[in-house]
């Protein structure tokens, strides 16, 4: 990790580099186990105290928090920064190999974690999931037990306190300004029998990660004891925090700034036209409606001049609604995508809305976050988490500029997609649809991930109410036949999309393209053709040059057509679709009667997946 010890003693645990993680444990084990009589090892009884503080460039976009940890082990080499706070990674939440007691300060709130807010203190045992957890605060013996509320990124120093009993086996954890005793009435408390999760011998220390903001996480003091309090911290000897942010104004300028003050009230008409000019360039919109929301909002200024003024030299792309720009936050420094949505854009105000709500509150590795929004005038804009790699089209059609993607990133993509689908579908607390799902909405993290963006078009409904008739929007070629006499976008017609996708993606063709004598061939067609032929792996695309797997392209070839039926009874939800590529259910045994068909004829029929062979 980058975890550092300043040659005053003070603990830094990270640096302010982005997406990194630190720890520090006390190089020896400590034995905190006993076997009364030759039995199973019982933890004994210890406390540990120490003091903090965080740091945050901007408090309402903090980066994550910290934690003390107890453990098994001090190799967390295979963990992993951002919300995972150097505990675990993204698979191995909640695994009993884990082996860990913590207690987490988080400044960041999770969804996935089932965080109660982004201030929050957590009891957590080989998961993120905590036991027990407060927001973070004490209790005041000196205002008669009242609840007092603390910031844990306010850059002030603190004291926590962590006890266990081995006897009752109760956790306790306090938390309280530096200059105040322990209070009396503790923050959080949970019975745990720790022994079930820690071994005779322990390590012990703490662990701190960063993610897209500046934040730093330092210990200013630290003491333990086994069967005994923790050693009182003597704070007048702690070492004193490093300076943060802009420098203090000088002594001599303190002076001098009155006595030449007159010489300004000389310019002050000057001043004013001047401010009233600035003013109306970074001017802003804002209505009742936006405190419903939750994304962050940013400020034309720092939009303006992390983009350098919206020049041409960082428009990344011209989307179905509007100009992005890369930008660079002045403060923080943090890349980002800014969207630019003019006045006469056929979005407009209800689908800019429609967005912040949902995208704002979205938390899914697979989709791009969006960190923020501004109005200005008759401006619309929307900050995006910046996806380095582009967009997947371009890896698709542009060779010249981008490599060819090999079978096993296309197919990773694809899970991806559909991973991120099936959040939106059925496990968020709303059923939001995308209905845009095509490769240039698809962007492409460092690791060639696939996350889905530009929910320009996305709609939200409760899950018990049903879709809303709407009007007839997407992209020709990706549109579910449906929506030409219902008007109704559904779930179901977002899975026709993903299947256009999925076979874009795997052949290498897009939907529609112009065939001999001016007729229009379809990708659905033309897959179907060669496989009447009995030449389907003939569809995959040409520039793979055969290097891909047989049973996933065959399976990816046929699991697109059916999701792409043109009888929205047939296709699966996303659910059987994840479980398909994973292999986790059996596909299936689509065969050409199903996909040979006259239309118009099936139409007639109710038909269902279910009456599909398997």
């Amino acid at each position: 990790g980058v975890a550092t010890i300043t040659p005053d003693g003070l603990l830094e645990l990270t640096n302010g580099t982005f997406r990194l993680r630190g720890h520090a444990f006390h190089p020896t084990p400590f034995h905190f186990g006993k076997a009364p009589n030759g039995t199973a090892v019982q933890a004994q009884s210890f406390a540990v105290s120490y003091v903090f503080a965080i740091y945050c460039v901007q408090a309402q976009t903090c980066g994550h928090g910290m934690a003390s940890i107890v453990a098994a082990s001090s190799n967390f080499s295979d963990t992993m920064p951002t919300q995972y706070l150097g505990l675990i990674n993204d698979h191995n939440n909640g695994d009993p190999a884990n082996r860990f007691f913590a207690v987490e300060l988080d400044t960041n709130w999770n969804d996935e974690f089932k965080d109660i807010d982004n201030n929050h203190v957590g009891i957590d045992i080989n998961n993120l999931v905590s036991v027990n957890s407060s927001s973070a605060g004490y209790y005041d013996d000196r205002d008669e037990g009242n609840f007092q509320n603390l910031t844990l990124a306010s850059y002030k120093m603190m004291q926590v306190w962590v006890e266990y009993d081995g006897g009752r086996k109760q956790i306790s954890v306090s938390l309280a300004p530096v200059d105040m005793v322990k209070p009396t009435k503790p923050l959080l408390s949970t019975t745990y029998n720790l022994s079930t999760v820690l071994p005779d011998m322990v390590y012990v220390g703490f662990s701190a990660s960063t993610g897209s903001f500046d934040s730093r996480q330092y210990v200013l003091g630290w003491s333990f004891g086994i069967n005994r309090p923790a050693p009182a911290i003597d704070i007048t000897k702690l070492p004193k925090l490093p300076r943060q942010g802009p420098k203090p104004r000088s002594k001599v300028l303190e002076i001098v700034l009155p006595i030449v003050s007159a010489a300004f009230v000389l310019a002050v008409g000057t001043t004013i036209i001047l401010l009233v000019r600035r003013r109306l360039r970074y001017a802003e919109l804002r209505e009742d409606w936006e405190t419903e929301f939750g994304p962050h909002r940013f400020s034309y200024k720092d939009l303006f001049h992390a983009t350098k003024g919206f020049k041409n030299k960082n428009l990344l792309g011209i989307g179905g609604f509007g100009k992005v720009y890369k930008g660079v936050l002045p403060k923080s420094k943090v890349e980002i995508a800014v969207k630019r949505i003019s006045h006469d854009s056929k979005q407009g105000m209800k689908e800019f809305v429609a967005e912040v709500a949902s995208i704002g509150r979205l938390q899914h590795r697979n989709i791009v976050q969006l960190h923020g929004y501004c109005r200005r005038k008759a401006e619309l804009l929307l900050v995006y988490e910046y996806m380095s790699n582009g967009s997947l089209d371009k890896y698709l059609y542009d060779q010249e500029k981008k490599p060819t993607l090999t079978w096993a990133q296309r197919y990773k993509i694809i899970k991806d997609i559909a991973s991120a689908l099936l959040y939106l579908h059925q496990e968020w607390e709303k059923v939001v649809l995308h209905r845009d799902i095509k490769p240039s909405n698809v962007l492409l993290d460092d690791g060639l991930n696939g996350r889905l963006g530009d929910f320009g078009l996305a709609r939200l409904y409760d899950h018990e109410t049903g879709p809303q008739t709407t009007h007839v929007v997407g992209t020709i070629g990706y549109l579910a036949p449906e929506l030409a006499h219902t008007n109704k976008a559904t779930p179901l017609s977002d899975v026709f999309s993903f299947g256009m996708f999925v076979l874009e993606v795997t052949c290498g063709r897009k939907p529609i393209e112009p065939a001999s004598q001016g007729n229009q061939l379809t990708l659905v067609r033309w897959v179907i053709d060669h496989w009447h032929q009995g030449i389907l792996t003939d569809a995959v695309d040409t520039k793979l040059r055969g290097a891909y797997n047989v049973d996933e392209a065959c399976l990816a070839l046929k699991l697109g057509l059916l999701c792409s039926h043109p009888l929205i009874n047939l296709r699966p939800n996303m659910r059987q679709v994840l479980q398909y590529l994973n292999g986790d259910m059996p596909p299936p045994d689509l065969n050409l009667a199903h996909m040979s068909f006259n239309i118009l004829s099936l139409m007639q029929n109710e038909v269902s997946i279910d009456d599909l062979r398997w």
